[in-house]
């Protein structure tokens, strides 16, 4: 029988834990509210503890801190998420299993899960995913590795060019206000609209925007790290007709200026949703504990 992985994926509404050996065999999965840290991972843990499990990948929203030399290693640091900041997430696993336990934040997870387990993006040394939601994140993986720094990369927080005659919407970041997450996140599409992403007809003026903000960010990314693909995540792409807007939108931006064959006709091929669907997160935690147990 092969070895049993778990995986936590941890967000600010809802976290999902699953144990399985990959996506081809999830032998259970359980979700729940994210109520306060003690109560959420003591759920978690007990999930986990039904089964005999090679490995856990904890994957719960950032930032976090993820040096190992650091006294708050494995804690959330500054969220606007009420009761988390500095909620400890690694210690409590690590005080009842003694087995591998790999931390990274979400949408790192999402990235390896993309890298680890979609089989035409294994053989590719550079990938970016975005997951575009209720926030706004980016993993990055180079050479097959996710990038880490001072902490995790934070691409939702990049400054984009802001037209405030053409959107004069202040954005919704408690911390930037309108940086890309607060320009383009999906409570910065309500509060701009006066009505949930999802109720938004497709024809609506707020699909080009979100769009046009979008290749903005991607565009940098391109002319910065030069990734061979990059996957675009979250709720709010769970809107179709941004897909070739964006990529339309990032030919202009880019105005033929890298001559790479993959940035030519409709990019289909390389701003791509994820081949995990909506379990890029949960199956990229479980990808996480497989590789930290070898």
């Amino acid at each position: 029988m092969e070895k049993l992985y778990g995986g936590m994926e941890g967000g600010g509404t809802k976290f999902v834990c699953a144990v399985g050996t990959g996506p081809d065999e999830v032998v259970a999965e359980t979700r729940f509210p994210t109520s306060s840290p003690e109560e959420t991972l003591d759920q978690a843990i007990s999930f986990f503890k039904k089964y005999t499990l090679a490995g856990i990948g904890l994957a719960p929203f950032g930032p976090l801190d993820l040096n190992p030399a650091s006294p708050t290693y494995g804690s959330i640091t500054a969220t606007p998420k009420p009761g988390w900041s500095n909620a400890d997430i690694l210690g409590p696993f690590r005080d009842q299993f003694d087995l591998p336990i790999a931390f990274d934040v979400d949408v790192n997870a999402a990235a390896f899960g993309e890298f680890a387990w979609v089989p035409e993006n294994q053989a590719l040394e550079s990938l970016v995913y975005f997951t575009i939601g209720t926030g706004i994140g980016a993993g990055i993986l180079i050479n097959g590795k996710v990038v880490h720094g001072l902490t995790h990369p934070e691409g939702g927080h990049v400054r984009l060019p802001h037209d405030r005659q053409k959107d004069p919407f202040p954005g919704v970041c408690p911390f930037h206000g309108d940086c890309f997450e607060g320009l383009a996140n999906g409570p910065a599409i309500a509060q701009r609209w006066g009505q949930p992403a999802e109720s938004l007809p497709e024809n609506h003026p707020a699909w080009e925007l979100e769009a046009n903000y979008i290749a903005h960010a991607l565009t940098a990314v391109i002319c910065l790290l030069s990734p061979q693909r990059i996957v675009l995540g979250g709720g709010v792409m769970q809107q179709p007709q941004l897909f070739p807007l964006i990529r339309q939108k990032v030919r202009e931006d880019l105005n033929g200026y890298i001559p790479s064959p993959i940035l030519k006709g409709t990019m289909s091929g390389y701003i791509v949703p994820p081949g995990l669907g909506k379990r890029s997160g949960i199956l990229g935690a479980m990808a996480m504990a497989k590789n930290s147990s070898l």
